[in-house]
């Protein structure tokens, strides 16, 4: 098979698409991608968004444009596996996002105002997916939420699906309120229930701190991935303090590394009080 198309690094997506094709052929393939199906490829698709997630926080653009390219593969390798099985292709796929993106937008490509606020337009938007679940024959409220979803994520949808429909509090204290009994609950599991009991009361604590990250407008994901940022640094941090006397972690003590902590903070908290 000529390689012409291959090697044209001009060719944009159909030099992808061809990379592809050739890859899951049956005959001169590679044989570990001939292998694959949506199930195996499936966890690095989410890998790969992640990726994407945490080159955007470093803001290390060089990095973003090779995720964003790994990324874009997650999508061609499902459109190829979808076109070999007769379900969809990579044109039918574009052409499904772009007709959405048309739909969802009237007050851009359509006879609707431009002039409205960004709740109002998210509002429409909502209303126009509520339409679009009720075409798919999607009738219960929590219908149609991704299972696959980050389980904080996901329970921030679950909740802003029953928040439309009036199953929410009127504000934060009731949120905080809630966490506290919550919080109780687990303690309760703690001493005298079993490991899955325990487990239950830790995932409804869990799914009210989302809600209250919900009502504050704050993302958990985000939220959390910036303080594994944030420890990361900080631990990297008593690591090398430690290691300038001549100790490892393993070789200094909790109350040595917390004191250290508290250090590093207070450095942060300087410095960042100078900018």
């Amino acid at each position: 098979m000529p390689d012409t198309l291959i090697n044209d690094q001009s060719a944009g997506i159909e030099r992808l698409l061809e990379i592809m094709r050739r890859l899951r052929d049956p005959d001169t393939g590679c044989p570990w991608d001939i292998e694959q199906d949506f199930d195996s490829i499936a966890p690095y698709t989410i890998e790969e968004a992640y990726e994407v997630a945490d080159a955007i926080q470093r803001q290390d653009w060089p990095e973003l444009e090779g995720e964003l390219g790994d990324l874009l593969l997650q999508t061609v390798y499902h459109t190829a596996m979808g076109e070999e099985a007769g379900h969809f292709s990579f044109q039918s796929v574009v052409q499904n996002i772009s007709d959405k993106m048309v739909a969802r937008h009237p007050h851009v490509f359509g006879d609707e105002s431009r002039d409205k606020s960004a709740e109002q337009q998210t509002a429409d938007w909502e209303a126009i997916k509520a339409q679009e679940r009720a075409g798919k024959a999607l009738k219960g409220a929590l219908d149609g939420v991704a299972i696959g979803l980050p389980g904080m994520t996901r329970a921030v949808k679950l909740q802003k699906r029953m928040a439309r429909v009036g199953f929410d509090w009127d504000n934060t204290s009731d949120v905080l309120s809630k966490i506290a009994e919550e919080a109780g609950e687990l303690v309760e599991a703690r001493d005298n229930m079993d490991q899955a009991e325990v487990e239950a009361e830790f995932g409804d604590l869990l799914f009210v701190m989302a809600n209250l990250a919900r009502h504050l407008g704050v993302d958990p994901e985000v939220a959390v991935r910036l303080t594994n940022t944030k420890v990361e640094r900080r631990f990297s941090q008593i690591e090398t303090r430690l290691a300038a006397i001549g100790k490892t972690p393993a070789q200094s003590n909790l109350d040595e590394m917390d004191a250290l902590w508290d250090e590093i903070k207070a450095d942060e908290r300087a410095a960042a009080n100078k900018e």
